[in-house]
């Protein structure tokens, strides 16, 4: 076998120890929330050296990042729904489905995101990592919101920045309160509304 092969090899392991790891991490993290959850006992149920596991992942903390990280992936896709509107009624159709699909995986995703918002609140990592996130998705708000303003569709007095970061911060407070389960309306009525407020309020 050539050196490439047991390469290739180790690397295939390597990368399997890696997912068994991040699913059994999952798992507890979903069972025992992120306070509670111990990195022991993910390798125990993983099945797995401790030498082996702490080679991929120094703690609980990386794990969840990751898991974290695979779960907004799904959240950014719906971000990066193409927007080239050529009218006011078109971008609302879009910004609607986004708003409605973002907050509907929210709802998809309850269970992993109670845990995420645990974390948030006690660790400085997972609040960073968080954070982080927030700034990429508001990226990319802003840049169609300046799409539609230099295709005079929006207000171009308006800083798209801030134009971003209120969305985003309006999406994203209506995504923990159905996290919580505390919301009274149905995601659709949410989204619908504060598309609403927000197409009103920037385009012409």
């Amino acid at each position: 076998m050539s050196d490439g092969q047991v390469g290739d090899k180790r690397h295939l392991r390597s990368m399997i120890t890696r997912q068994k790891l991040l699913e059994a991490a999952k798992e507890i993290f979903l069972e025992e929330g992120y306070q509670a959850a111990v990195i022991s006992q993910m390798i125990k149920r993983a099945n797995i050296g401790y030498g082996t596991a702490y080679v991929h992942f120094k703690g609980k903390e990386e794990l969840l990042i990751v898991l974290m990280e695979n779960v907004m992936e799904q959240f950014y896709e719906i971000a990066e729904t193409s927007f080239f509107p050529n009218s006011k009624e078109e971008a609302k159709q879009i910004i609607n489905n986004q708003a409605k699909a973002f907050l509907k995986l929210a709802e998809a995703e309850r269970n992993m995101m109670q845990v995420f918002e645990q974390a948030i609140g006690i660790s400085t990592a997972i609040s960073d990592k968080w954070k982080a996130i927030r700034k990429q998705f508001i990226q990319r708000i802003s840049k169609d919101v300046a799409y539609a303003q230099q295709n005079g569709l929006a207000r171009a007095e308006l800083n798209h920045e801030l134009v971003a970061k209120g969305w985003f911060f309006t999406n994203e407070m209506y995504l923990w309160e159905i996290v919580r389960n505390e919301h009274q309306s149905t995601v659709d009525e949410i989204a619908q509304t504060i598309t609403s407020v927000y197409v009103e309020g920037l385009y012409l």
